[in-house]
Parts: structure tokens; sequence; C-alpha cells
């Protein structure tokens, strides 16, 4: 009798070269968009009013949410590597091109518009395809690693990103500041292009299925699967809920909250680097373990357990506990946000992994920011108590899909 070999392990993520040179194009990636950010605030400022800067802020939100489904369609039809290239040379292109005309001349906001609505439709595209891209360099096993991995990586963007660019203003103003962004982007593209990519059986659609010939077909197939799909619908549900409840309360919430109680700007830079801390911890956990027992009903309790931690924001009177909440926040609803885009990544057939990442980037990044302005009109209206009560209740609602759904409940991370 011939043994059967069996197949070779694959290297743990944060051991593989291949996944470590992928992590590193994308820490540098989001380095530059931190910078970026911060630089396009300072110049907007400095060249009109309040206002007008805010309209430039929010110029990157309406292409990318109305262009995400059709960028997780490119994502799966071109290849996420491509994709995630030509987008970094893009935004590369775009904010070296601002730098330099803000350090020739003082054009006013146009440009700096200009930009941000190039860098929200670039977004649409790039979002998905980066979601695509963990399934084409590492095994099935350690998609939920590299997924921790991302975690830390989005924390070590955010930490680092806002000093680097406030020191590129300090030092040549917004030109210096934008230039530094451009040349972090395009850090990531020497690095992308080294990335080996494996192919992909299902390249041709599920069961040897040919591929659908236009683009529009291709998205309501992506839409049809996550319908179908017994884990990917509900999960979508679970994470829209989650991202509703929870926007508010750490955003504009945070800000009115902060000030009625006399913490001022220090103090919410305080609760926010705790809620970091905790989130940060969380993606750590996922990253060093590799997968996580019973991971849906993990999520789902973390998930509920986390809304609580945000409703109780509200009624902590003293700073210190103000902190210590947040943290608790960051680690409960990190680790539910870790495992479900460990989920994500893991129960999608990779052929529609550009279009299942645009769908939950969509409801989670596209539509909860709305939230945002009628939860500062409800506490206007309301007082801040019962808008952080009743936010607190959509998010748990989120974690009540989770349990309530029993393929949800008992979805396991690969082994």
């Amino acid at each position: 009798m011939t043994a059967t070999l069996a197949p070779p392990a694959t290297v743990q993520a944060h051991r593989d070269p291949n996944v470590l040179r992928w992590l590193g194009a994308y820490t540098s990636s989001m380095l530059g968009d931190n910078v970026y950010y911060l630089a396009l605030s300072w110049a907007a400022v400095q060249a009109g009013t309040p206002a007008e800067a805010g309209l430039v802020m929010s110029a990157s939100a309406l292409p990318r949410a109305v262009l995400m489904l059709g960028g997780g369609v490119l994502a799966d039809r071109f290849g996420p590597r491509r994709v995630v290239v030509g987008s970094d040379a893009v935004r590369c292109a775009a904010v070296l091109a601002v730098a330099a005309l803000l350090f020739l001349t003082s054009p006013g906001l146009w440009p700096l518009a200009l930009l941000a609505l190039v860098f929200g439709t670039v977004d649409a595209v790039f979002m998905p395809a980066v979601g695509a891209l963990p399934a084409r360099i590492t095994g099935k096993d350690q998609l939920a690693r590299v997924q921790g991995l991302r975690g830390l990586a989005i924390r070590c963007a955010s930490v680092v990103g806002a000093p680097l660019g406030g020191l590129g203003v300090a030092l040549g103003g917004a030109p210096a500041a934008f230039a530094l962004a451009g040349l972090l982007i395009a850090l990531s593209l020497p690095l992308l292009l080294s990335v080996r990519i494996r192919d992909l059986p299902t390249d041709t659609g599920p069961a040897g299925s040919p591929r659908a010939d236009t683009a529009w077909s291709e998205l309501k197939g992506g839409l049809r699967y996550v319908r179908r799909h017994r884990v990917l619908g509900p999960l979508m549900l679970a994470i829209a809920l989650g991202d509703l409840g929870f926007v508010g309360p750490l955003n504009v919430g945070l800000t009115l909250l902060a000030d009625r109680r006399g913490w001022g700007a220090a103090g919410m830079g305080w609760v926010l680097a705790g809620f970091g801390v905790g989130a940060g911890a969380a993606s750590l956990l996922l990253a060093a373990r590799g997968r996580v027992p019973r991971a849906g009903l993990v999520a789902g309790c973390a998930c509920a357990a986390g809304s609580v931690a945000v409703g109780s924001l509200a009624f902590v009177p003293a700073l210190a506990a103000a902190v210590g909440t947040a943290v608790l926040v960051g680690l409960l609803t990190g680790l539910s946000g870790a495992l479900c885009g460990a989920f994500l990544q893991t129960q999608a057939d990779p052929a529609y992994l550009g279009r299942v990442t645009a769908v939950s980037g969509l409801v989670s990044l596209g539509l909860t920011p709305l939230s945002m302005p009628f939860a500062a009109a409800a506490i206007g209206a309301f007082g801040l108590g019962p808008v952080y009560a009743v936010s607190a209740a959509v998010c748990g609602l989120g974690g009540v899909v989770v349990l309530a759904v029993p393929a949800l409940r008992h979805a396991e991370l690969p082994g």
C-alpha cells in the first residue's frame, strides 16, 4: 500500500516572509493615509472657513459609498494585487501633485476638494481589493491570524501617523506633509510587487461555472451569494447593527461628553487612547493565537457585552473611569470586530471575496457615518444618557443576531 503524503503545513503568518512583506506594504500605505488626512484638514482650515474645510474633509465619503460595490467587482475580476497596486499608484501621484502645487502657489480649496474626491473614488476600489488579498498570500488556516496582524497595523498607523503628519506640517507646512504622505504610500508599491500571489482554484466561479460576461452580472451574482450564504448574510446584518450603534457614541458623542464633563480635548484624547489600547490587545490576541475556540459564540457575547460598556460611558463621571471603560469597549468590540472580519475571510469563496468585502465596507464605512449627524441632533434634544442607551441597544442587537442564528453562533475559524 502506498502511503498518502499529507499536504505541507502552512507557515504561520507572523513568520511567513511573504505575509510580512504584505504587512509592511499595508502598514506603509495606512501610515500615508493618516498623514494625508491630517495634511488635508490642516490645509483646508488654512485655505477656507471652518464650514468649507468640513465640506472638503467629507468630499471623499460620497464616491466611496456609491462606488464601493463596483470596486469589489473589479477586485474579483482583475485580481486584488493588481487593483491595490494601481490604487496606491494613483493615490501617490495625486498627493504628490497637490504637494507640488501647494509648494509653488496658493490655489485655494479647489485642489484639496479634487484630491478628496480622488481619494474617495480610489478608496472604493482599494478597500475591497485589500480585503481580498490575504486569501491569495497564505493558507486558509492563517487568515484569522492575518486579520489580527492587519488590525495591529491599523492601530500602529493611527498612533504613529498623526505625529508624523504634525511633524511634516511643523517642518514645511501642508506641502511637506502631503509629500511625506505620498512617499509613504509609494513605499508600499515595491513591497506589494514582491509579494507572491497564489492562484485560486475558483477563479472561474464556484464549481467551475464560467465567469459572468458583464460587471453588472458579476455584481448581482456577488450580492446574491452574500444574501444566500447561511453565515455571511446574517453576518452583514450583525456588522451593520454593531457599527451603527457604535459610531455615534465614539465619535460625535464622545466630543460632546468630554465637553460637558469638563475633560477637554486632552481628556477626550485619553479616552480614545484607552479605546485604541483595548482594540489593539484584541488584534494582538488573534494574531498570536491564530484562532479562538467557539469563535461565533465569542463574537456574539463580546459584541453584546461591548454594547453595555458603550452605553455606560455616558454615566461615568470621572475621567480615569471613562478611560478604563474605553479600554473595555475597545477590547470587547475590537474582539468581535476582528472575529467578524476573520469570518469574512474564511467563510467566503475566494472568488467572491472582493465583492463580499465591498458589501461589508459599504454597511460599515459607507452607511454608518450617516448616523453621526442624527446622534448629535438627538443628544441636543434628549441628552447624552438616552442617546447612548439607544445606541448601545442597537449595537447589542448585532450581538443578538450572531447568537440567534445557529450557523453564525456555531461558526468556527479554521485550525
